[in-house]
């Protein structure tokens, strides 16, 4: 049975949320997802099983394929065990929020803060960064915590990826098709 205006609907409104081989998603922040044409790709390349489709159906002129909704790669990719000193990551690790005043904001509203300021020598690193707004950024100016009596609410270090993976659980995306829920573990409270 089809959904009402699917056919109508663009392709790409139809991403593949995509599994490492044990069925966990390869991220939740982003949202591991490929795009229809990727998925595509990826089957025909034997890559990936088809776990959930669309009912959606593309065609080309000689084969007609439903669009998976969910799959699953066949080999399984390793978590690197350390993750990328990013910006992202700092934010993402201090949950989007400032360590000063505990507000949670948009990536685009926040920077980062040297504990110890590089004018002080303090160093670009897990153990020396944390997210901050600009107001508390500005605050701080170049003074130590003890200086300026601004402490971080959690004392900065490099985080797991398992942190990053259960962090990014938090943040759900705005779209998750019903497909996708049974792979997805959100910090979302559950229907009684």
């Amino acid at each position: 049975m089809r959904q009402p205006g699917t056919t109508t609907m663009s392709l790409s409104a139809f991403p593949a949320l995509v599994l490492n081989a044990d069925y966990q998603p390869l991220s939740y922040f982003p949202l591991s997802l490929w795009n229809w044409q990727e998925t595509i790709k990826a089957i025909f390349l034997d890559r990936v099983a088809v776990v959930q489709h669309y009912d959606r159906v593309v065609r080309s002129p000689g084969h007609e394929f439903q669009l998976p909704s969910v799959v699953a790669l066949k080999e399984y990719i390793p978590q690197t065990r350390r993750p990328p000193f990013t910006r992202f990551n700092v934010f993402l690790r201090d949950r989007f929020t400032c360590q000063y005043c505990q507000t949670g904001l948009p990536a685009p509203e926040l920077t980062f803060d040297h504990l110890i300021p590089r004018s002080r020598g303090g160093k670009t690193s897990w153990q020396n960064i944390v997210t901050a707004c600009n107001r508390c950024n500005l605050r701080k100016g170049s003074r130590l915590p003890n200086e300026c009596k601004m402490h971080p609410m959690q004392p900065p270090q490099m985080p797991s990826p398992h942190q990053l993976q259960r962090n990014g659980r938090s943040f759900p995306p705005n779209y998750l098709h019903e497909s996708w829920r049974d792979y997805l573990y959100w910090d979302t409270e559950l229907e009684p």
